[in-house]
């Protein structure tokens, strides 16, 4: 993806990221910001790699803590820290396209709204997915800072608007899993996040909920979600929901063992 033309005038905009050894994403989502955003705010939580040096590099405001409280509260800690009258939320893996960005400065310059959604363009291994539930998947992302807040799940967070929302048209791309090692890793965090979500529920599990619970993310991602029409792509993606789902009932089952 090519760079915008560097004499554009940014908007009142700060762009929020939350990372954690990010340095193999982090650079090509801010090259995608260039000549939109007046402040990078990054979040980092202990990452090991070069992801501090690449915020600096780049000029973001870096607030670096070892503390890790979820993806909803580290989320709002990056958002009480910007000071621009627009915020847009991003994570690492994600990039704007041309048409987005002029989407973007058209809202923010003449708003209609306190907050926008845009629909959300997932690769799953190098492949667009435009099923499993995956798209359009719309989020809200842009706010009128000091209208919004995120919620306080630990995992699959979200932005919540005070005020009015409008929509944009153009999708966000995000290259959430780039390879089978990236799907291992992010089931194992996600399936025990959502087992920490549930367990401070109070919720309770059992291997026959685990396995129905698994099985039901298998159908509802190929057949239901209509996973199928992705060809292999959707298969491997079902056989990771179930897993995931499978897992979190799993852990959920154990933590409740140790009570």
């Amino acid at each position: 993806m090519s760079a915008p033309a560097s004499g554009t005038q940014p908007l009142s905009l700060s762009v929020i990221i939350i990372t954690r050894n990010e340095a193999l994403n982090l650079g090509d989502c801010l090259v995608s910001l260039a000549g939109i955003a007046s402040e990078i705010v990054v979040v980092d939580s202990g990452s090991s790699d070069d992801t501090l040096a690449i915020a600096r590099a780049a000029g973001a405001k870096v607030i670096a803590t070892a503390d890790w409280p979820g993806f909803g509260p580290q989320k709002n800690v990056a958002l009480a820290a910007a000071t621009c009258a627009w915020v847009l939320s991003l994570d690492a893996d994600e990039r704007l396209t041309d048409a987005l960005r002029a989407e973007i400065r058209a809202a923010v310059q003449s708003p209609s709204f306190d907050a926008y959604d845009m629909p959300r363009l997932s690769y799953f291994c190098g492949k667009p997915v435009r099923h499993c539930g995956w798209y359009p998947d719309r989020i809200v992302r842009l706010v009128r800072r000091g209208t919004a807040r995120f919620s306080d799940a630990l995992v699959h967070e979200s932005l919540i608007p005070q005020g009015t929302a409008g929509r944009l048209t153009s999708p966000l791309l995000h290259y959430s899993y780039r390879s089978m090692d990236d799907v291992r890793r992010k089931i194992d965090s996600y399936s025990q996040a959502g087992a920490q979500q549930l367990h401070a529920r109070g919720k309770r599990s059992s291997q026959l909920q685990a396995l129905l619970h698994g099985g039901w993310a298998f159908l509802r991602t190929y057949l239901f979600k209509l996973g199928v029409l992705d060809g292999a792509t959707g298969y491997r993606i079902a056989c990771m929901n179930m897993r995931a789902s499978y897992l979190k009932y799993a852990r959920l089952l154990e933590m409740r063992k140790t009570d």
